[in-house]
């Protein structure tokens, strides 16, 4: 019930996103949970090797260079989805992993947080 609410969540923080700024397009609410999906298990496979492979980078700049990998696997989410979620532009694909982890964050913490304390 929890992995749904996030893919929810995440989904819905694409579309917020893709709502402000005309760089980022989404081409609907079933492509958004098809990204947060794709999202998901690029999360869970490629970052983990980005991260291990740019550890010392990561520790020279106190870890904002996973914001650098969070625009990767946001690139690499675009570059399956097609037409369907894109991205112009590293710069862009930066900014939106800046703004993807502050509103994902805020919005887990509204709500899967008290799911979670029963």
């Amino acid at each position: 019930m929890v992995w749904l609410v996030h893919i929810l969540v995440n989904a819905v923080t694409l579309m917020i996103i893709a709502h402000f700024f005309a760089s980022v397009t989404l081409s609907g609410f079933g492509a958004a949970i098809l990204a947060s999906i794709i999202l998901g298990i690029v999360n869970m496979i490629v970052k983990p090797i980005l991260v291990i492979l740019t550890l010392p980078v990561t520790v020279l700049t106190l870890g904002l260079f996973l914001f650098v990998i969070n625009a990767i696997t946001l690139l690499l989410t675009s570059a399956v989805m097609g037409d369907n979620f894109s991205i112009d532009g590293f710069g862009m694909a930066v900014v939106a992993a800046v703004i993807f982890a502050i509103l994902s964050s805020l919005i887990h913490s509204f709500i899967i947080d008290p799911l979670t304390k029963r």
